[in-house]
């Protein structure tokens, strides 16, 4: 009698195969597939999707749309990352690297939530509630409605939800719980599977919002399954340096609403909050030194006015090209037209690039700023505090128009600027006093 082959796990992906094999064919990791027991292939079969034979197929147009109610969060900036607040039964995954704030924040949010007569319960699976305790003296988030539990087992959560009627839950985190019904250690994928299919169904049943811390791994992906971020209605990740107290939370999954919004907090003694003065932030109100230079970029619906700083020194060996805040690779490309175009010999210039506040450029339109910085260090010129460079620029050194320009223009005036730099005349009248340069060499006559 041939004997039964066994059934193996990838620890890394959750890839399952009959047979082992060295290298995981989905991951490409190594020795990371492990023999799933008889309690386990157990568990996977009870767990996987059953066909319901009541199922019935509708025309779409029969489906009746469904109004989603929302509460704000007490936040005016994770509310409209959320997109417009928190939704009853959602199940929401907050990432970021250690000391970001991931805890700071969704303790203020409970304490937030609490004081509002809401009955609110924080697991804490890694620290103590009398830790915990410290932490919500210090950001006022104490309140008689919010319930600490220092647990690790599912089974005990599960429990403590059910006592009690809770309106809003935190996991803290997913990688710490485990079940007892799922006999793998904690973190594992089997277990982050089963502890967010039992947090899924206590969310969509029980129609309460629960919030899940998750870890990171070095290259930035939530640590576990793939299937963690697929399971959960939102994602959302939090970006900054830990030496800096600018904070940005960005939404990568939304089934209720847009991942484009983007909240921005700050770290202060009394823990993380909304910020508030964002224009004393990215740019500087006084007069530019020579290699800066101001843009605005779209943070979602949000129009932001930046400084984009670059420094050019001649090389002692190999030229050097830098950037922070700003891909690497865009930027040699530019200087790599400043060179065709202009005919500058960047090639014998070390040169770097930065982005100031510690925001991370992710479009386009701050090319032409990016180039005019190059240009005001290359000749060692200072541009106007009171001019905007807008645009951006192709291969064939044609600078073209981006998205929002009109509210990009609002947003300058109402920050005071009289100048911008864009590609062409805007389709309405601005009082901003535009000037149009639809090619990198025009940019040297407001130089």
């Amino acid at each position: 009698m041939a004997k039964k082959k066994s059934l193996y796990e990838c620890q890394n992906c959750g890839f399952q195969t009959s047979g082992w094999v060295g290298k995981c064919p989905s991951c490409n990791s190594w020795d990371s597939l492990l023999e799933l027991n008889k309690e386990q292939i157990e568990y996977l079969k009870k767990t996987s999707t059953s066909v319901n034979s009541k199922s019935k197929a509708l025309p779409i147009t029969e489906i009746k749309a469904e109004d989603i109610e929302r509460f704000s969060s007490g936040s005016k900036e994770l509310d409209l990352v959320l997109g417009g607040g928190i939704v009853p039964g959602s199940l929401t995954l907050i990432g970021g690297s250690p000391g970001i704030g991931k805890s700071t924040l969704l303790l203020k949010i409970a304490g937030n939530l609490s004081n509002m007569g809401n009955r609110v319960l924080y697991v804490s699976g890694e620290e103590s509630a009398s830790q915990i305790k410290l932490r919500g003296n210090r950001l006022g988030a104490n309140s008689d409605k919010l319930y600490l539990l220092a647990e690790i087992s599912m089974e005990s959560v599960t429990a403590e939800i059910e006592k009690a009627d809770y309106s809003f839950i935190v996991i803290d985190s997913i990688q710490t719980i485990y079940s007892n019904e799922t006999p793998s250690a904690p973190g594992s994928v089997t277990q982050v599977r089963a502890i967010t299919f039992e947090l899924m169904r206590i969310a969509k049943f029980k129609n309460i919002p629960i919030f899940i811390i998750g870890h990171i791994t070095k290259d930035g992906s939530i640590a576990g399954p793939r299937v963690l971020e697929h399971m959960v209605d939102t994602v959302l990740y939090f970006e900054g340096d830990t030496n800096s107290d600018l904070r940005l939370l960005r939404g990568f999954k939304n089934r209720f609403g847009s991942t484009n919004e983007v909240g921005i907090f700050e770290m202060d003694s009394s823990g993380l909050r909304d910020a508030k003065s964002m224009s004393e932030r990215f740019f500087n109100k006084e007069n530019l030194q020579p290699g800066s230079a101001l843009t605005i970029l779209m943070e979602g619906s949000r129009p932001i006015v930046i400084e984009v700083q670059a420094l050019v020194t001649s090389a002692y060996s190999n030229p050097k090209r830098s950037s922070t805040g700003f891909d690497t690779n865009r930027l040699n490309m530019l200087l790599a037209l400043l060179e065709k175009k202009l005919d500058l010999p960047l090639g014998t210039y070390d040169i770097f690039v930065n982005v100031v506040g510690g925001i991370k450029i992710t479009e386009t339109s701050a090319d032409l700023a990016i180039i005019a910085a190059i240009l005001s260090s290359f000749r060692d010129r200072e541009l106007s505090s009171k001019t905007l460079f807008i645009g951006e620029v192709s291969l064939t050194g044609e600078v073209r128009d981006v998205p929002g320009m009109m509210q990009r223009l609002k947003e300058a005036q109402t920050q005071g600027f009289s100048h911008a730099v864009i590609p062409s005349k805007p389709i309405e009248k601005s009082e901003v006093k535009c000037y149009v340069a639809n090619s990198v060499e025009k940019i040297i006559e407001w130089m």
